[in-house]
């Protein structure tokens, strides 16, 4: 029932964006936001997947960098709650997905092309001085891709080195989302899962190991605190 809510969902979207191509970013980056919440609002009342929030209060009002664990497609969608404008980076293959992929394009995300024979960093260092002046911040998962729930991955530097670049601070996230709305399974399971927002970290004088270690430090420890959320109740 809910992957039939999103195919019925997902081309309406996509083809509004599509239509108001013209407008200026961040109103096109609102109706992808407006996506997210009735996606989250189909995993609520058909798979009985809430959620709580901690740490709204620890966002800044600056130009940030967010990093959080990547355990869940429900992350990507709710960091575009409780941020503002969010760029997301992404591999450029993904953009060619139909409708979600046409309608990504126009939500402004930073988008690397392995073949263009620049260095990934590069291009992203570039793509966010660009975000940063039209109002975005930038999200990354250090992991690079979603680790199921209880289990880590080597936390790659990448996104310290942007920070340490552009002289912003890291805003860490953990989540025990992945329990919920696991990777690769079909179906999902009810309860209500904790999103945590840590308190910012500035770049300043850092060098990307030492504030990468300390993004990954705060993670993996808030992760196992916040724990397996399965039967959880609202």
């Amino acid at each position: 029932m809910f992957l039939l809510f999103q195919t019925l969902v997902t081309p309406f979207y996509a083809a509004a964006m599509l239509l108001f191509f013209w407008l200026p970013r961040v109103p096109l980056y609102r109706m992808a936001v407006s996506w997210c919440r009735v996606v989250l609002f189909g995993a609520r009342w058909i798979c009985g997947i809430r959620y709580r929030i901690e740490g709204l209060d620890n966002v800044p009002k600056t130009p940030s960098i967010v990093l959080s664990k990547h355990s869940s497609t429900w992350e990507t969608l709710a960091l575009t709650q409780f941020f503002p404008p969010l760029a997301y980076v992404a591999k450029k293959e993904l953009l060619s997905i139909p409708f979600f992929g046409w309608g990504f394009r126009l939500a402004s995300p930073i988008t690397i092309d392995r073949s263009a024979g620049t260095d990934a960093m590069q291009q992203i260092a570039v793509q966010g001085r660009e975000r940063f002046s039209q109002g975005f911040w930038i999200v990354l998962y250090p992991e690079g891709t979603r680790i199921p729930p209880g289990r880590r991955s080597k936390y790659k530097t990448g996104g310290a080195r942007l920070a340490v670049e552009l002289g912003v601070p890291v805003i860490p996230v953990a989540h025990n989302a992945g329990y919920l709305w696991p990777k690769g399974v079909f179906g999902k399971r009810a309860g209500t899962l904790t999103m945590s927002i840590g308190n910012p970290i500035p770049s300043d004088g850092r060098d990307a190991q030492s504030l990468m270690a300390e993004v990954e430090s705060w993670i993996e420890a808030e992760v196992a605190r916040l724990g397996n959320p399965v039967g959880v109740a609202a």
